[in-house]
């Protein structure tokens, strides 16, 4: 795997200085798992490429290790380890930059503590949630972020896109900062940190995260996998970055979801709507599906169980949201067959995204109400417009029925995010608008007991065109 790290600010050179690596020379480290080796692809004054090559031993990774599942095969030496960015990266980082790191210069500390004109690529990262989950690790710290797929063997075609990016990362930025960074993010992205984790791993993430961790948003997900998701280290951490800050942890998809559940849970709505849209799935015909807004994958889970779906792909908005839904979907351990028929990746319904299409089916499962009203016109535009799948599937709360709901208070929506809920006036209105607008078919139904004055719990529009049912 190779790292490299770039200045522009002249006289570029300096950056050996930062480092404490001479660029005329290519000095080598003994690791625990292999060498990683420095050297400057270039230097002169304009600009400067420092680059950490690390050569891991694929023996020395298994030796010494109990046997694992893969014990026996050759699957223990010929694997992704020492190709990607990952812990091995970070601890090369910590044992070769380690005076850097700390933001200390010997022959320039003056130039430790200067903001530089930085550039950081690692050639191979994983990030099974594409490449918005990189932005979302990376945008937030202020960097200019690109992402390129790592295509595969073409004859391994089938195992779907690849899972890996070459990461560019932009910035201002002490050398300090974004050797710190990476040192933090690069093993969340992998999420198989090669060593036993302990307490000191709380101390070391807080001490290279002082600064931006605790104002990252995404720093809950950056302390589970940073922390491989045991649940006492991430509590105690938790418990120490926010011992100054008022602020509580960023709710779970799920926790966000308890006080509508609450509500409905005597309907068991959230099962009859996936019933539903299963229904009206195998009406239209669809093999290839969409779930926009995904959440933590309940309908994909349900779609993936039956064969005649070709491809089960689910976008949202929440990296966090992904996580889980890659756990509940147990993508890590899928066979190589099932998992070519999934995708999983962030977005924004309000921006035009050319994955969304190829679809014959879209489904907004309790999405639109989560949206400011001016923003649907934009949401509108994306799916009915931009990617145009010959059926949509739009379900959202009926407000009329809220009346039924035992201990409900008058005029309360059901969730605390909801900007709306639309009588079932409204949503037709609003669905036949959208309809004539993007030359489709649409009618509508319930989910739920369906009251005489009320009306169901929950109302559905089903947009066909094309022929479809």
């Amino acid at each position: 795997m190779l790292l490299t790290l770039t200045s522009r600010q002249a006289p570029a050179t300096d950056l050996g200085h930062l480092l404490s690596k001479h660029p005329d020379r290519c000095q080598t480290f003994e690791l625990a798992y292999g060498r990683a080796h420095v050297f400057y692809p270039e230097a002169s004054p304009e600009r400067c490429t420092a680059a950490l090559l690390l050569d891991l031993d694929p023996v020395g990774l298994v030796r010494g290790r109990r046997p694992g599942p893969d014990a026996g095969t050759l699957a223990q030496y010929v694997n992704d380890r020492p190709y990607i960015g990952s812990s091995f990266l970070s601890v090369a980082i910590a044992q070769v930059f380690r005076t850097a790191l700390k933001g200390s210069s010997k022959s320039r500390p003056e130039l430790a503590q200067a903001t530089l004109p930085l550039e950081a690529t690692v050639s191979a990262v994983p990030s099974r949630s594409g490449e918005g989950f990189l932005r979302g690790l990376f945008e937030p710290l202020g960097y200019q972020v690109d992402a390129t797929r790592v295509a595969l063997d073409e004859r391994f075609d089938e195992w779907g896109p690849s899972p890996y990016f070459e990461l560019t990362v932009r910035g201002d930025k002490r050398v300090s900062e974004l050797l710190s960074h990476l040192y933090v993010l690069l093993p969340v992205l992998d999420g198989q940190k090669h060593y036993w984790v302990g307490q000191d791993e709380v101390d070391k993430m807080l001490a290279h995260g002082a600064g931006w961790l605790e104002q990252h948003p995404l720093r809950e997900l950056i302390l589970r996998r940073g922390l491989k998701h045991k649940r006492r280290l991430f509590q105690a951490a938790m418990e120490r970055l926010l011992a100054d800050d008022d602020a509580e942890p960023e709710e779970t998809e799920d926790a966000r979801a308890e006080e509508e559940a609450a509500i409905e849970r005597p309907l068991r709505l959230d099962d009859a709507r996936r019933g539903a849209v299963q229904e009206i799935l195998h009406e239209v015909g669809a093999t290839r599906v969409i779930d926009l807004g995904c959440g933590e994958g309940r309908l994909m889970a349900a779609l993936l169980k039956e064969a005649r779906y070709t491809l089960v792909a689910g976008m949202d908005v929440s990296a966090r949201a992904l996580e889980i839904a890659a756990e509940r979907l147990h993508l890590d351990d899928m066979s190589e067959r099932k998992r070519a028929r999934v995708q999983l990746f962030q977005g924004a319904l309000t921006y035009r995204d050319e994955r969304l299409k190829g679809f014959d089916a879209a489904c907004l499962i309790e999405v639109i109400e989560h949206l400011d009203p001016p923003r649907l016109e934009a949401l509108e535009r994306v799916v009915f417009g931009h990617a145009a799948p010959p059926a949509v599937v739009v379900t959202t709360p009926n407000v009329e029925h809220n009346v039924l709901f035992e201990g409900m208070p008058a005029g309360r929506l059901r969730h605390r995010d909801h900007r709306f809920e639309w009588t079932r006036a409204e949503f037709q209105a609003w669905a036949s608008q959208v309809a004539a607008r993007h030359h489709y078919e649409v009618r509508f139904g319930g989910i739920g007991a369906d009251h005489p004055e009320h009306g169901p719990p929950t109302q559905v529009a089903v947009f066909t065109r094309g022929g479809e049912a």
